[in-house]
């Protein structure tokens, strides 16, 4: 047997998420699972307070992370090997092998794996079988043996361990069967007594009596009084000793030490990378926990397969979550320019120049005569509050406006009350990090040959927006950013609709002079009308880097 990947399609937003981005790839998940029930939204990243205060105001629960989408294990079809105990018997283990087509069996206690054994392990423990002691050593029972043999006990303790001594076959005379035979040795033998009562009398410690149905009741008492365990087997000598040595358990011969497991979210390299340095075949996986599910093997990397990602609100490279590169991309839903994701197959693209994603995403739900529940209709309302700033941004368009007051009337809110609890649950940084404000809706452009990172923030209250500069500036002074060449910070009010912007790098503050028009003192300024960094930084820099 073996798994079967899920059939499931991710749908997720760019990294540092902002309330568009999220709500969008909930709404949209919502939308795609009315036909077809595997769409599952997720998030590249931690939540801001605007996003958090969204969803627990509509009840809605916070998508799961994911932060690479390179494949793992858990989406290649590996085998589903039962772990079995190291108490069964090599015999059992070769059966087992057998029945499964395997050549490797997990050996495990409690769900969690102790080791493993493969047919070359059960071959050597065959040819180990001419050491004098090896079935007391590895903690053979008297059961085991019976089982093996197909026999049956008739004096001692199945439960037992075997005894100590050597396996031998008393086809002697008995004279010279009293010269080798040793104290607690294992004597496999024929139906005549007088073999027997020597065996018994030298102090063997088991008999089997092969080829036989009963043994008399004097060879019986006397191995009761010695202490001698007595079995009987259907098969003869020669298939009896070849048999025995098969009765021991592997949990003595099987690979105990540096053994490589993997878990579910290991990345396919990950696997390569070990395998490639070791001679092992096949390999256990196991879940987040610690637990055995099956064996994985080179081979089934042929079946491995790629994750299926739908985008929304971006179609960066620089965006999107790590590895999107080895990620199978369906669908990308956006309102930005036009990026540098690449696929490697057609895909439907939908970008149109509107002020938020969720925008495109409720005229998708009414392109399909789908009226949205209140607590999406809610989401996809403050969604377009959020990116067009309550319908300020220059982004925002006509039908934004529209669509939120649609949205509002479905969901049961006042638009400008929504707007400013969302605002005020935004700006609200206390016991934030520089670093942490910085990167709250952080985003990274190609202009021209540089690579841009902007920071934006809005609120509500100019103290706070004061405050925040003065840390900010002390802040980007002192910090080299190895993730871009340009770094700019935008602190926007909402309500004076205008933005300081903080630049650093080494052409920052001439590029942002030619770009928003202001002298930069300490590569700082307030640029009166900025809102939007979609529509009214990114643009400008592009030009401005032209004309340097």
């Amino acid at each position: 047997m073996h798994n079967t990947p899920a059939d499931e399609v991710f749908i997720i937003g760019h990294k540092n998420p902002d309330t568009d981005s999220i709500c969008s790839a909930i709404a949209y998940a919502n939308l795609k699972n009315l036909t077809e029930n595997k769409y599952f939204p997720k998030r590249a990243g931690k939540l801001n307070k605007e996003t958090e205060y969204v969803l627990k105001r509509f009840g809605v629960k916070t998508p799961e992370l994911l932060s690479d989408v390179d494949s793992q294990v858990k989406d290649i079809t590996y085998r589903l090997v039962d772990g079995v105990s190291g108490d069964i018997t090599l015999k059992k283990a070769f059966e087992l092998m057998q029945e499964n087509d395997a050549t490797t069996l997990p050996v495990v206690d409690d769900g969690k794996i102790k080791g493993l054994v493969t047919v070359g392990d059960i071959a050597e423990a065959y040819f180990l079988t001419n050491d004098s002691d090896v079935l007391y050593r590895a903690g053979t029972t008297c059961k085991d043996v019976i089982d093996t043999i197909h026999g049956e006990m008739l004096v001692g303790d199945e439960n037992a361990v075997v005894p100590s001594g050597k396996v031998m076959i008393g086809a002697a005379h008995v004279d010279v069967m009293k010269q080798y035979i040793k104290p607690h040795d294992i004597i496999i033998l024929g139906d005549r007594e007088k073999p027997q009562h020597t065996a018994i009398e030298n102090g063997a410690g088991m008999l089997i009596v092969c080829l036989v149905d009963c043994v008399s009741d004097k060879v019986l008492e006397e191995a009761k009084a010695a202490g001698c365990t007595v079995i009987i087997s259907g098969y003869d000598t020669y298939t009896v000793a070849r048999l025995i040595g098969q009765s021991m358990p592997i949990k003595h011969f099987m690979i105990k030490d540096n053994i490589y497991t993997f878990r579910e979210e290991d990345t396919i390299e990950t696997l390569k990378g070990v395998m490639s340095k070791t001679r092992y075949r096949y390999f256990p996986v196991v879940n987040k926990y610690g637990m055995y599910k099956g064996l994985v093997s080179r081979r089934n990397f042929i079946n491995s397969r790629k994750k299926q990602i739908i985008l929304v609100d971006h179609n960066e490279r620089s965006q999107s979550v790590d590895n999107i590169d080895k990620a199978e991309i369906l669908e990308i839903i956006d309102h930005h320019r036009i990026g540098s994701v690449e696929t490697v197959a057609p895909v439907y693209f939908r970008n149109l120049p509107l002020g938020c994603t969720a925008t495109i995403i409720y005229m998708m739900y009414k392109e399909q005569n789908i009226f949205p529940d209140r607590a999406t209709a809610g989401l996809m309302c403050a969604a377009i509050l959020s990116d067009t700033l309550m319908f300020k941004s220059p982004t925002c368009t006509p039908v934004d406006e529209l669509y939120a007051k649609e949205l509002a009337g479905i969901a049961e809110v006042d638009l400008k009350e929504l707007a400013m609890s969302m605002f005020t649950a935004g700006s609200n940084l206390t016991g934030k990090t520089t670093e942490e404000i910085l990167h709250q809706d952080y985003k990274k452009f190609d202009v021209g040959d540089k690579v841009v990172g902007i920071g934006q923030i809005t609120s509500i209250s100019k103290d706070e927006l004061s405050g925040i500069t003065a840390k900010m500036k002390k802040y980007m002074k002192d910090t080299e950013f190895a993730d871009c060449d340009i770094c700019l910070f935008i602190m926007t009010d909402i309500l004076d609709e205008g933005s300081g912007v903080l630049c650093k790098g080494s052409i920052a503050k001439q590029l942002c002079q030619v770009a928003f028009g202001k002298s930069f003192d300490d590569n700082y300024a307030y640029v009166e009308g900025l809102v939007s960094r979609k529509k009214q930084v990114v643009p400008e820099l592009i030009r401005a880097m032209e004309k340097l």
